[in-house]
């Protein structure tokens, strides 16, 4: 069967206690299905960021519970890989302290899960920069089996904005020299007032 957890983000890198060796030992068991980087302030009762973990007692294939019994329908073999998924950025503040995941925001996370696994009608899965990526149990060792998904999302792809570089460069440091002039013209401006005002040397 598969079990969820939400826990808080220390659980997904702390070594106190013995936190860590538990860690390793529940990865290195092939435990660890799916872990889900949550943003923070979505709780009303506390203000610590958590994470969901997602752990599969058989991921060798086992036949998918939802997809109805002697279906035969299985999921993909998924030993030695575990899915990481980085929402952070997601969600909408509903006020000045309080964020929540939209359905679009949940469909996401559910469906990128759910194609990683392998189950029908669930799509493609791919690795996409910032968000998802499906690391091997090798790349989470040479982690020290930490588990927190930026380690292995990497950074989001920027879009080319397709003005070449030198081209770039030269209007970026233009607009740098020109900010630097105004704001020697400012300092020059207030030092002037504060003589007047008797504060200057």
């Amino acid at each position: 069967g598969t079990a969820g957890f939400v826990l808080a983000n220390g659980s997904m890198s702390s070594n106190q206690s013995g936190e860590g060796g538990i860690r390793r030992n529940i990865v290195e068991a092939g435990l660890v299905d799916c872990m889900v980087a949550l943003p923070g302030q979505l709780f009303y009762s506390t203000q610590i960021p958590a994470c969901l973990w997602f752990l599969a007692r058989d991921k060798k294939g086992a036949p998918l519970p939802r997809a109805g019994e002697g279906s035969g329908v299985r999921a993909r073999d998924r030993r030695g890989e575990v899915l990481f998924i980085d929402a952070r950025k997601m969600g909408r503040m509903v006020d000045r302290t309080h964020r929540e995941l939209t359905i679009d925001d949940i469909e996401r996370i559910a469906r990128t899960y759910h194609a990683w696994r392998g189950e029908k009608d669930a799509g493609e899965y791919e690795d996409i920069p910032g968000f998802c990526k499906s690391a091997s149990l090798e790349e989470i060792r040479k982690h020290g089996h930490v588990l927190t998904p930026g380690r292995y999302v990497g950074a989001e792809k920027q879009e080319d904005d397709g003005e070449p570089f030198e081209e770039k460069m030269a209007r970026l440091v233009a607009t740098l020299k020109q900010q630097s002039a105004e704001a020697a013209k400012l300092d020059e401006a207030i030092w002037n007032n504060l003589k007047e005002l008797g504060y200057g040397d």
